[in-house]
């Protein structure tokens, strides 16, 4: 089995996709160019602002670097850097002049034992075999130029499944779902403490009696972790369990179809499907973004042409008028509040409020009176403000 093989076909398919993206070709064509004249300095930056880590300096981790590196079939030099952090972290660094640079926060390597670090080793070498770094996420969310909500929205799903990949690498180097589970158990709860015994088979009871279906998914993970780039951890461990039941890992494991099926309905569970659904629920929703939209857009006394694509982006070219009566929509805002209030739990209303930060975001900087407004909703929706902040500020970048 080699590792192209345990790859995400969703990842795979997405990518190809997003590969063939003009805005994808363009901001890659700018990034080589940057390269080509030495302008990154990646390697410059690591040794001024992190510890390069010797084999003499960190015995174990090489080793572990190593098996990893052979096992997932690795063609580059890999160097290892710690940086002082108290979060528990990991990265890999697009290659530069023929090296990989993998980085650990102190915090993670404090704290994790081998086979967890061997986890989290073959995750970041995943990225690289997989080829993520080829798909800049983080220049195309957060760059100067703004991007359409379409193609937001299909990044952050494929950067999604690019995780799901990255993940199936690690699992891959580690064969052990006790200590995969046993990271995830860490880099969710932050527990390294003796005082609480980690137990898989309570961990993974815990995953699977949260109501996946009920549209409440994730609830006690991090809320950070909701409708971002990366999968929130519950769907993280039930996507690593099937794959440890796969083919993939035991000879007589379930086959791939029938995996990538089973991978596929977890990960729906964070997909954007009300705009396209005719349910109440969804119907609501879509009623509330579309006077959240107008109201965001024309928070500062007027609607920009950028603000105006995106509107149109949602729902549909020539469907924006001048003579909108945004005093009406202003007086019916609680009304539909409250009809997506009553018809969606607390995850469903956050997917709104993500979409109205797109619109706030459409001039590529939203403005204190945008932030006001999505407040109001978030207040309304019985959404935290913090959730806000995550999103207008979200780091976006493979880790």
């Amino acid at each position: 089995m080699n590792a192209d093989a345990i790859r995400s076909q969703h990842d795979l398919a997405l990518a190809a996709h997003l590969m063939q993206a003009p805005e994808v070709i363009a901001i890659n064509k700018k990034i080589a160019q940057a390269q080509a004249q030495g302008v990154n300095g990646v390697r410059r930056k690591l040794l001024s602002t992190s510890v390069r880590l010797s084999p003499a300096m960190a015995p174990s981790l090489t080793r572990i670097a190593k098996d990893c590196i052979a096992k997932l079939g690795v063609d580059l030099p890999v160097e290892l850097y710690a940086y002082s952090s108290p979060h528990f972290n990991a990265a890999c660094v697009k290659p530069e002049e023929g090296r990989l640079f993998i980085m650990f926060s102190s915090s993670l390597l404090d704290s994790f034992d081998e086979e967890e670090l061997r986890f989290v080793m073959g995750h970041e070498l995943g990225h690289f075999i997989y080829g993520h770094h080829d798909i800049p996420v983080g220049h195309l969310l957060k760059g100067g130029t703004p991007i359409s909500p379409d193609l937001a929205l299909k990044l952050t799903s494929w950067s999604r499944f690019a995780e799901i990949s990255a993940d199936r690498a690690g699992a891959f180097c580690t064969h052990n779902l006790h200590a995969v589970a046993r990271s995830l158990f860490k880099l969710s709860s932050g527990v390294t403490s003796s005082v609480v015994r980690f137990n898989l088979g309570d961990f993974l009871k815990q995953m699977d009696d949260m109501q996946l279906e009920d549209g409440a998914p994730g609830a006690g993970a991090p809320m950070e972790d909701w409708f971002m780039t990366h999968p929130f951890s519950p769907l993280r461990v039930k996507a690593l369990q099937l794959f440890h039941h796969s083919q993939h890992m035991i000879p007589m494991g379930v086959n791939v179809e029938t995996l990538e099926l089973g991978v596929e309905g977890i990960m729906a569970l964070m997909e954007p499907s009300y705009l396209e659904s005719k349910t109440d629920a969804s119907l609501a929703m879509r009623h509330l973004l579309f006077a959240g939209c107008l109201l965001v857009a024309n928070a500062n006394g007027d609607i920009s042409k950028e603000e105006i694509a995106i509107f149109e982006q949602f729902f549909g070219q020539y469907k924006y008028k001048e003579n909108f009566n945004l005093e009406k929509l202003r007086e019916e805002l609680p009304k539909r509040v409250d009809q997506v209030v009553k018809y969606n739990a607390l995850p469903k209303r956050m997917q709104v409020l993500r979409d109205l930060c797109v619109m706030a975001k459409a001039e590529n900087k939203a403005h204190h009176a945008e932030i006001v407004v999505l407040r109001e909703i978030a207040h309304r929706l019985e959404v935290p403000a913090f959730f806000i902040e995550q999103l207008l500020n979200e780091n976006p970048e493979l880790d």
